[in-house]
């Protein structure tokens, strides 16, 4: 288990930082700081602390399924589109100001996070709920991310 947890912790938060690089100067840059942003936009230090949150507890969440998953080919491939989709959305956001592209990628990721939770709960039953802080940041980011291309 605890080699399982550091491997799923060092690709979670590897894809973070990742994202954050692949952002550029990100949510500190002129565009977004001249932007409208939603009235429940969280300040700045709330994203670094849900994100870390997110990434121990969905680490613990794969390690746990893991081995308990038969078709380890599709849950390859869920996590891979997982990593892709968190990943390009931080550039198509940031970096190219593709709000609309920005949207249709956060809302394809929630999606995916979603389909953890429902299609592999037989699997782990409560312990699937390890992942809904990111179903619910995600719904949230989302919702931001509307609220962004509806306002500018």
């Amino acid at each position: 288990m605890i080699y399982r947890l550091i491997l799923f912790l060092i690709l979670n938060f590897g894809s973070i930082g990742l994202g954050s690089v692949l952002a550029g100067k990100g949510p500190r840059s002129e565009w977004y700081a001249g932007i409208n942003k939603a009235p429940w936009t969280p300040p700045g230090w709330v994203f670094g602390a849900s994100w870390t949150l997110i990434m121990i507890c969905f680490s613990i969440y794969l390690a746990y399924l893991w081995p308990v998953v038969e078709n380890k080919k599709m849950l390859i491939g869920v996590l891979l589109l997982h990593y892709i989709l968190n990943l390009a959305w931080n550039p198509v956001f940031f970096h190219y100001h593709q709000v609309l592209a920005g949207l249709f990628i956060i809302t394809g990721l929630t999606l995916v996070i979603g389909f953890f939770m429902y299609f592999y709960w037989s699997h782990l039953d409560f312990k699937s709920l390890l992942i809904a802080p990111y179903l619910v940041w995600l719904l949230i980011a989302t919702s931001l991310n509307a609220y962004v291309l509806l306002k500018n």
